[in-house]
Order: C-alpha cells, then structure tokens, then sequence
C-alpha cells in the first residue's frame, strides 16, 4: 500500500515537468479611439516591442495607447502585425481583417 501511495505522489509530482508549455514572446498592443475597425481594441506583434512593430501596427490603422498582453476573449478586434518568421503559415497566425469583395 505505502509503494503504491509513493508510486501515485511521484507520478502527480512529475507530472507538470511534462505539461509545460513553450513561452511565447507575443504581445499586443492597445489601440486607442479613432483606430480603424479593424484593429478596433488590438494590435499583435511577435517577438520584441520595437519601433518596427509599433510602426507596422500604426500603419495597419492602430493608434497605438499602450501595450499589453493579448485578449483570447472573442468580443475583442485583434490585427496582426506583419509575420517575419517564413516558417509561419498564414493558417498558423490569427488575423482578423475585413473581408474583399
């Protein structure tokens, strides 16, 4: 019984050194009044906060008010900056963009 007990308290101990998952470095930015609908409450970006990203994100139509970590409520207009990493497909990167046509 006592093996057993040892056995269970081992396995729930190891457990979350398996469960962790990889950091991400994603941030958003918060886009204030007059932004376009679009980019209505948010802008994303990957990696570091630079004036690049900040720029790319106030050409997509942010007016950029401050940063902070992203919403994954769905009530909120996230756009994406530009995607740097060639190893990213578009299907992989979430983007909310007016529909063509």
């Amino acid at each position: 019984m006592k093996s057993l007990l040892g056995f269970a308290l081992f396995s729930l101990s190891i457990l979350p050194v398996f469960s962790v998952s990889i950091a991400r470095a994603d941030g958003c930015y918060i886009c204030g009044s007059g932004s376009a609908p679009a980019c209505k409450d948010y802008c994303r970006y990957s990696g570091s906060d630079t004036f690049a990203a900040r720029k790319t994100c106030e050409s997509r139509g942010c007016k950029v008010s401050g940063t902070s970590s992203c919403p994954t409520a769905v009530n909120y207009k996230v756009c994406m900056s530009s995607v740097d990493d060639s190893g990213k497909t578009v299907a992989s990167v979430p983007q909310c963009t007016a529909p063509r046509g």
